[in-house]
């Protein structure tokens, strides 16, 4: 699958013991294997503290646009990408995954898709690789309950915890993209790789 279209549902293999146990979260050539060919050059580090905390969605546009290697140390996150590529037959459509520091599933997110999450136990904290260094005029993202885009978050009664930044976001209809498609429309998640 081209790194460009495909977002990747992987589950990297745990090697446990009575001490517990050990996974490789990251190898370019297991990656480079599996179709995902990208040089990763940040990581990124979150907390959430309440459960039903919305980040997103997410994207940094060209020339400094990023593809998001996605996974959960601790606590679990319902997460989202969204196809925003300009001529994608599935524009506008998203897949999700939980990740958990229980499961240890990644998402890979390539670049023209926004990424969200909604977490769904307190203190939570996700890391993800990035394959661009962050870059605040390139920075952006759409609502994150756009009718548009229809997610189904999975909210706790109380309702979303959100930034401002997040509140503030337009929706799908004003938004003008400058990803391009690849020729790869956004597939359903299969079983984790």
């Amino acid at each position: 699958m081209d790194a460009s279209s495909g977002v990747m549902l992987l589950r990297p293999r745990r090697f446990g013991d009575e001490r517990g146990w050990l996974m490789e979260t990251w190898s370019a050539a297991r990656a480079a294997s599996q179709g995902i060919d990208v040089d990763f050059v940040q990581d990124n580090h979150s907390y959430s503290a309440a459960v039903g905390t919305v980040r997103g969605l997410h994207f940094q546009r060209p020339p400094h646009a990023q593809a998001k290697l996605v996974r959960c140390l601790r606590g679990a996150v319902m997460d989202y990408a969204v196809d925003v590529r300009a001529g994608s037959p599935t524009y506008g459509q998203w897949v999700s995954a939980e990740l958990s520091a229980e499961n240890g599933h990644q998402l890979f997110i390539p670049v023209g898709f926004a990424h969200g999450f909604v977490t769904l136990q307190p203190d939570t904290e996700i890391a993800y690789k990035c394959s661009d260094l962050y870059a605040p005029d390139c920075d952006g993202g759409l609502a994150w309950d756009d009718a548009d885009i229809g997610i189904d978050w999975l909210l706790p009664a109380s309702g979303p915890v959100l930034s401002d930044k997040d509140r503030a976001l337009p929706g799908l209809a004003a938004f003008v993209s400058p990803f391009a498609y690849d020729g790869g429309p956004l597939q359903p998640l299969g079983a984790p790789v």
